[in-house]
C-alpha cells in the first residue's frame, strides 16, 4: 500500500520489480538498470520523507502497515508474558500489558494495540481504550512499582473509546486517575510515541519522564479532522489544522513537549520494522539507564517539573 505522496517512489519500485522478473524469466543481465534505479529511489524516499508536510505526517503516522506495540515487543523485548483484566469489569484488549526483559533488565511493558485486519481491530477496538483498558493499565503500572521496576508504555490510539458503555463505565474519570497515580509512581516511567497519539486516550497512558518519539509518529489533543470540524465546520480544512495544532515530533521537540526523537529508516518505520525497533530499542535502553541511575525523591521532582514547564506563554 502506498499514500498518495508516495506515487513516485512506487513507480520506481514497480519498474525495478519489472526488470527483476524480465531478467529471472529471459536470463537477461539488468544489473546496471536495476543499481541504478535503486539508487534513485534511495535518494527520492529520502528527499520526500525529509520534507513531508504535516497532513502527510499525519498519514505516515497512521500507516496500516505501521508496527504496532506488539510488533515491537516482539523485537526489543524478551520473556514476554501478557498480563490481563482489570480486577473490575474485563479484558480490555486495545490495551496490552506485562512483564518483559530488556537486556535482562526486567520492566513492565504498557501499550495501545490496533488489529491488522477487520476481526482483529473489531477485538482491539480499533486502538480505542474503555475505561477498564486504562484501569488494567494502571494495575500493571502498580504492580511494577510495587516490586520496583521501570515502566515503559507505547502511544498508538486515536482517542479513548467514546462510546455509551464506555461513558457510563467512567472513561474520563478512569483518565483522570491515570494521570494523577502516574505522576506519583516512584519507578521510572518512559513512554514512546510509535503511531499517533491523540486526545486524552494517548495521556492515559502517557504521563512520563521521558516522552519519546518516533520521527513520524504524531501527538495532539485532537485529530486535524476533529479540529478542521470544529473551527472551519468542515474535515476539508484538515491540512490547515494539521499545520496549525503542531503535531509533528519536530514541532513537539522544539515546544519542550517531546524529549528525544528517533530516527525512523527510509520510508518509515512501516518500510522496516526490524530497523525501527532497533532505533527505539537503542533510545529507550538508553534513557532508562539514565532513570534508573536517579534516587526516587529526584525522578519524582523532575517528573513534575518537566509537566510543570509545559505550556509556558509570554504575553505581548
Amino acid at each position: 500500500m502506498y499514500l498518495e505522496f508516495e506515487r513516485d517512489i512506487a513507480e520506481i519500485r514497480d519498474q525495478i520489480d519489472k526488470l527483476l522478473d524480465l531478467a529471472e524469466r529471459k536470463g537477461i543481465d539488468v544489473s546496471e538498470e536495476v543499481e541504478n534505479l535503486q539508487t534513485k529511489l534511495r535518494d527520492l524516499t529520502q528527499k520526500t520523507y525529509a520534507n513531508l508536510k504535516p497532513m502527510e505526517q499525519v498519514l505516515v503516522a497512521r500507516h496500516p502497515q505501521r508496527p504496532y506495540t506488539l510488533d515491537y515487543v516482539e523485537r526489543i523485548f524478551t520473556d514476554w508474558i501478557e498480563l490481563h483484566g482489570d480486577r473490575l469489569y474485563r479484558d480490555d484488549e486495545a490495551i496490552v500489558g506485562g512483564w518483559a526483559r530488556l537486556d535482562g533488565r526486567t520492566v513492565m511493558v504498557v501499550g495501545q494495540q490496533k488489529g491488522r485486519d477487520m476481526k482483529e481491530n473489531l477485538r482491539r477496538n480499533f486502538g480505542m481504550p474503555h475505561p477498564e483498558g486504562y484501569r488494567k493499565a494502571l494495575r500493571l503500572m502498580r504492580q511494577a512499582e510495587k516490586f520496583g521496576r521501570p515502566v515503559i508504555t507505547f502511544i498508538d490510539t486515536p482517542g479513548a473509546y467514546p462510546g455509551i458503555g464506555s461513558e457510563e463505565r467512567g472513561i474520563g474519570q478512569a483518565i483522570a486517575f491515570n494521570l494523577r497515580e502516574m505522576a506519583r509512581l516512584r519507578v521510572p516511567v518512559v513512554s514512546a510515541v510509535i503511531g499517533e497519539g491523540m486526545s486524552g486516550g494517548a495521556l492515559g497512558i502517557g504521563v512520563t519522564d521521558r516522552i519519546l518519539m518516533l520521527e513520524h509518529a504524531i501527538y495532539s489533543v485532537i485529530s486535524p479532522e476533529g479540529c478542521a470540524a470544529i473551527l472551519w465546520r468542515s474535515a476539508e480544512h484538515r491540512e490547515k489544522a494539521a499545520e496549525a495544532l503542531k503535531l509533528t515530533a519536530k514541532d513537539l521537540k522544539e515546544l519542550g513537549v517531546c524529549d528525544e526523537i528517533v530516527p525512523e529508516p527510509e520510508g518509515g518505520a512501516h518500510s522496516d520494522w526490524d530497523g525501527a525497533a532497533a532505533r527505539l530499542g537503542e533510545a529507550l535502553r538508553r534513557t532508562l539507564e539514565e532513570l534508573c541511575a536517579l534516587d526516587v525523591d529526584t525522578l519524582r521532582q523532575q517528573r513534575w517539573a518537566k509537566y510543570e514547564a509545559i505550556g509556558a506563554w509570554r504575553e505581548p
